[in-house]
């Protein structure tokens, strides 16, 4: 089996950049092969207070790089008394996995957030690949169908609360079709003058107007 359908055997994640912030979004079906695992897996974390990030593959290794990376992130901002970029910290991350060719992390990841310079979003391969995404991303098998709603309805200017909604919308449409992915949702907005998890209460609501 090649490293690629390893990583794309269930999930879909997304992330957009707003006006004033950014948007991460998962589903909650975790799978191993048919079965399902889990129905409330936690697929986005918070790194730092401004950066959070997305993960698509094997729990155990994203797991692990969320810990090393939030610790990282600790480190920087006692030394240097101020918060690591997210282009600082996505390079870092970027070493890690370059790092371990011979026995890679089995992990899709990306990476939002926002500091002095703006929002962010990058999305990092097994072997340390990363790139800028400027508007819009995707990971997970379920990503070929949420790719297909970001990129008709998405624009530059829309503001957080329709970019929360286009995720929704997003991962709505990739649920209905890709059997690796279902179960609920979890949203993390990141401003700069806040992070906030969208409520489930909010995320039904806003579901059910794409019934």
């Amino acid at each position: 089996m090649e490293l690629q359908d390893m990583i794309k055997k269930g999930t879909t994640t997304v992330g957009l950049i707003c006006e004033g912030g950014v948007v991460l979004a998962s589903e909650r079906r975790a799978t191993m092969g048919s079965f399902i695992a889990s129905k409330a897996a936690k697929k986005i974390y918070l790194v730092d207070d401004r950066i959070g990030m997305t993960t698509a593959g094997i729990v155990g290794d994203a797991q692990t790089l969320v810990r090393a990376m939030s610790v990282e992130a600790r480190l920087y901002k006692i030394r240097r008394q101020e918060p690591l970029s997210v282009k600082g910290l996505t390079t870092l991350l970027s070493n890690v996995l370059s790092g371990q060719r011979m026995f890679p992390f089995i992990v899709q990841l990306l990476i939002g957030g926002i500091d002095r310079k703006g929002a962010h979003i990058y999305s990092l391969d097994p072997f340390g690949g990363n790139t800028d995404e400027k508007e819009i991303a995707a990971t997970g098998s379920g990503s070929p169908i949420a790719y297909g709603v970001l990129e008709d309805r998405y624009s530059k200017d829309m503001s957080i609360e329709d970019g929360v909604a286009l995720a929704i919308q997003a991962l709505h449409s990739a649920m209905k079709r890709d059997s690796a992915s279902g179960e609920g949702m979890e949203v993390l907005v990141i401003t700069k003058e806040k992070h906030e998890e969208i409520s489930g209460e909010k995320i039904k609501e806003i579901r059910s107007s794409f019934n």
